[in-house]
């Protein structure tokens, strides 16, 4: 890390395989890592949120920047970082990392999710405070101590599986100055190793996304069907030639997009409908799964839907 000026914060949340033993020896090697042991969970927390929490209250700095723990940083991302926040003036920092995969067909639907994600937050408004565009990602959210402080902490956001984009939204609706950089060869992810990592991961958060409202949720599946996975398909297959010319030019450009933003592959324009289709799946087995328990594991922890929601 090119920053002089810092303390890296590793929060040990009740891992029961050799974390601890790791952390002691790095601990030895770099004096400015510090190692906060989390050994139980305080009733009313999930448990990241709270790792996250007790990382903020074991620090005394101005800016911190909470972060994952597999992100990848190219040695200079956090001073650059750090100084555009500051000369900016910005109260809160996200950057979109760079998602890595070694499977060719995973890689595809994260190009699609890119796409659904850039054209639902519309990461380029954050910074306009007349806009309702805000953006808050799990891999890096730079906050100004005051700032977070004034927010509420990570306590007024304790049961939230989506915290981070939370974070985000609220910090921006309250008035404080948000900004969203690219993280392209700066700060890097492997998120998932497969799509059936994939489409566990996004049960225990998905449904937060709509509020823990059913009917919503079954609203946004049906959007993303009807606007991404549904349209070149039945225009290929049901159209006339006019509407069939029309869809080949629609993924033509959807090529030009996948070749022009890389890593992306050409062929990834023909997995769009397929990506689609895939993450709807998901996001509908989540909720559906999720009221039908009640609630989410988390960490071998259950949270039912009344105590996510607030009502007890």
């Amino acid at each position: 890390m090119d920053y002089s000026n810092h303390r890296v914060i590793v929060v040990n949340d009740r891992s029961t395989d050799r974390t601890a033993d790791i952390l002691k020896d790095f601990s030895l090697r770099y004096p400015k890592l510090q190692v906060t042991t989390i050994n139980t969970l305080p009733e009313g927390w999930l448990g990241k949120n709270n790792a996250l929490y007790q990382g903020y209250m074991s620090t005394t700095e101005e800016w911190v920047l909470f972060a994952d723990a597999d992100i990848v940083f190219h040695p200079d991302a956090i001073n650059k970082a750090v100084g555009y926040a500051v000369k900016q003036q910005l109260d809160h920092l996200t950057i979109l990392p760079e998602l890595i995969s070694r499977s060719a067909i995973l890689n595809s639907v994260f190009a699609t999710l890119s796409i659904m994600l850039m054209v639902d937050m519309k990461p380029w408004e954050a910074k306009n405070p007349k806009s309702k565009a805000s953006s808050g990602i799990g891999a890096f959210n730079l906050v100004r101590r005051t700032a977070y402080e004034k927010f509420g902490t990570h306590r007024r956001i304790k049961l939230r599986p989506d915290d981070d984009l939370q974070l985000g939204r609220i910090m921006k609706r309250e008035g404080f100055r948000q900004d969203v950089l690219a993280g392209k060869g700066a700060v890097c992810l492997e998120w998932y190793k497969s799509l059936g990592e994939l489409g566990r991961g996004v049960q225990k958060n998905s449904f937060s996304i709509a509020n823990y409202n059913l009917a919503q949720a079954i609203f946004n599946v049906i959007h993303m069907l009807l606007t991404v996975a549904l349209p070149m398909p039945l225009m290929f297959i049901f159209g006339d030639t006019t509407i069939r010319i029309m869809a080949g030019i629609m993924l033509v450009f959807h090529m030009i997009y996948m070749v022009i933003v890389p890593p992306n592959k050409w062929w990834y324009a023909f997995m769009i409908p397929f990506s689609a289709f895939f993450l709807a799946w998901c996001f509908l087995k989540a909720s559906v799964v999720t009221v039908a328990r009640g609630g989410i594991y988390w960490r071998d922890s259950f949270y039912s839907l009344k105590v996510l929601k607030g009502e007890e």
